[in-house]
């Protein structure tokens, strides 16, 4: 069932969203040639727990870390350890959520370390606009799969693709909640937007193939084809007054 929050619970998840963001942002200042994913991790635990917050994922499902770092072509889910270290033109997929008086945030961005390919940076950019395109989507009285067909018309027009298997959802007091938000569909189709829903819009794009596979720790998201993923989520509030991005922060990137 999907939990329609009231004007006074958006208001506070404005907090856990902030927090959300701004690890975001330490994660991107920290991130850096011959660090490894644990090293990461820790900056991002550290700033949500200096805010007053949890992290989201910490223990969520038995997940081990506070963040999901994912490296070129791991799409997703990717484990933080000491073994993975990041070089210089990896692109860099940080997931972050804090949870924070009551209710979670959730939020990704795909970070460029060093010189890229240009097929990076144009993946990044993409992958960040389809996000948009889907943003503009979310008005009272559409619906999901008008999201989902504007992501996947952005991501389709480079010849890049949608991962199919994995998708967006609602937020709150729960971390995934109803409903999902495909990041492909029909325009017209699936659950009619209102205010109050708050929802994670979050591309998932590949270079290549849609089709994913998970490696044996049963976490970690890769491309079946081996070439590079990228990933660009916030949370966002839907009102009667218009759309509130509340993971977004000033510095966004």
């Amino acid at each position: 069932m999907i939990q329609i929050k009231n004007a006074l619970q958006i208001e506070a998840m404005k907090d856990a969203g902030k927090i959300t963001g701004e690890a975001l942002l330490a994660a991107r200042d920290f991130l850096r040639p011959g660090i490894t994913t644990q090293e990461l991790d820790t900056v991002i635990h550290n700033y949500i727990v200096r805010c007053g917050a949890k992290p989201s994922f910490l223990g969520y499902g038995g997940f081990p870390a506070s963040a999901c770092i994912s490296i070129n072509d791991e799409v997703i889910h990717g484990i933080p350890d000491d073994r993975h270290v990041i070089k210089d033109g990896d692109i860099v997929k940080v997931d972050v959520g804090a949870y924070y008086k009551g209710f979670h945030g959730d939020s990704a961005r795909t970070i460029p370390v060093g010189k890229v390919s240009d097929q990076a940076l144009q993946l990044i950019k993409v992958t960040r606009d389809s996000f948009f395109a889907g943003l503009e989507q979310v008005k009272v009285g559409n619906r999901i799969g008008d999201i989902g067909a504007a992501v996947d018309a952005v991501v389709c027009s480079y010849g890049f693709s949608t991962v199919k298997q994995y998708v967006g959802h609602g937020v709150g007091a729960d971390l995934h909640e109803s409903p999902d938000v495909p990041n492909y569909g029909t325009p017209g189709r699936g659950p009619r937007l209102c205010a109050g829903m708050v929802i994670a819009i979050e591309p998932m794009v590949n270079v290549g193939t849609y089709d994913v596979y998970v490696l044996p720790n049963g976490w970690t998201v890769k491309t079946r084809d081996h070439k590079l993923s990228a990933h660009y989520e916030n949370t966002v509030a839907l009102t009667d007054d218009g759309v509130i991005n509340l993971t977004i922060v000033e510095e966004d990137f």
